[in-house]
């Protein structure tokens, strides 16, 4: 992503962190635990590197087997922050989950088997290429209706395996459900942050984080560098907290990332760099007051 080429919305920088009400110089870090709701190994370790550690804030899969409880406890957990994990896809042989809505009202949702799609390259390819954006619109509905139904009141929305949705127009209902339901959307990239900031919507001014593209060697050093490197401006790390007993490594092959998420996220050494290097960790809660504004003025 070249930062170069996206325009300035506001401010003398440009940076959307101004835009927040912060000063040019600020470095601002979000640190949201995607896939919460996924299976009780991912929960419980959200939910400490949130109480316990710097994560900041989290995003539920309601589609999921985990996610009951999840929400559960977010409901005895009304101060932490959290977004829906839009989640048209299913990676997990042995941990299935379908769509909220009824398979015979979301057909090109589905894979000839019938089942949602796994999101490897031809999978999210097939699955971009065939679903209709009236069916999304139900499934996306029928997840944020879930949680509001639960009591429950989500700060931002983001997207499970599909990067700002997997297609433009997806990306645009995301924004339109934004505005409806009073919330902010994870935008990362280059195309859709240059949409949103003509638009005066604040976005990640820099490179987006996603914890699984790090190697697991050595990686609690590499999450301290990048912190002490951690530019101006608002940024974003996707992270991916579990515990990894043996009941995650019986399912899940990612297993070793989300220790490893786990273990740096609750660590001294995380909350020390934090306070050495002078970074405000945020949640969505202060971009949602934002996109709020602008959406609905």
């Amino acid at each position: 992503m070249d930062e170069a080429n996206v325009p300035a919305a506001v401010g003398s920088s440009g940076r959307s962190s101004e835009l927040l009400g912060y000063p040019p110089d600020a470095r601002l870090l979000i640190v949201n635990c995607d896939d919460f709701g996924m299976y009780p190994a991912i929960n419980t370790a959200v939910i400490e590197s949130i109480e316990e550690g710097i994560a900041s804030s989290c995003s539920l899969m309601v589609p999921c087997p985990g996610a009951p409880q999840a929400m559960e406890l977010l409901g005895r957990r009304p101060r932490i922050p959290f977004g829906i994990h839009l989640t048209l896809v299913c990676e997990m042989p042995g941990i299935r989950w379908g769509p909220l809505t009824a398979k015979e009202r979301v057909p090109s949702l589905l894979d000839p088997a019938g089942e949602l799609f796994q999101p490897t390259p031809s999978g999210r390819s097939a699955l971009l290429g065939r679903a209709r954006i009236e069916e999304i619109e139900l499934e996306f509905r029928a997840q944020v209706d879930a949680v509001a139904d639960a009591g429950l009141t989500p700060t931002h929305l983001d997207f499970h395996c599909l990067a700002d949705g997997g297609r433009d127009d997806i990306l645009e209902l995301t924004v339109e459900l934004a505005a409806e339901y009073g919330l902010a959307v994870r935008v990362w990239l280059g195309t859709g942050r240059r949409t949103m900031r003509r638009r005066g919507l604040p976005v990640i001014d820099n490179d987006f984080l996603d914890s699984f593209s790090l190697d697991i060697e050595g990686k609690a050093d590499r999450y301290a560098q990048m912190l002490r490197d951690l530019p101006a401006g608002l940024n974003e790390w996707a992270v991916h907290p579990g515990l990894g007993d043996k009941e995650s490594q019986a399912v899940d092959d990612g297993w070793p990332v989300r220790r490893t998420d786990h273990e740096f996220l609750t660590s001294p050494q995380a909350r020390e760099v934090l306070q050495q290097e002078g970074i405000a960790v945020l949640d969505y809660r202060t971009v949602q007051r934002v996109w709020s504004q602008n959406l609905n003025p």
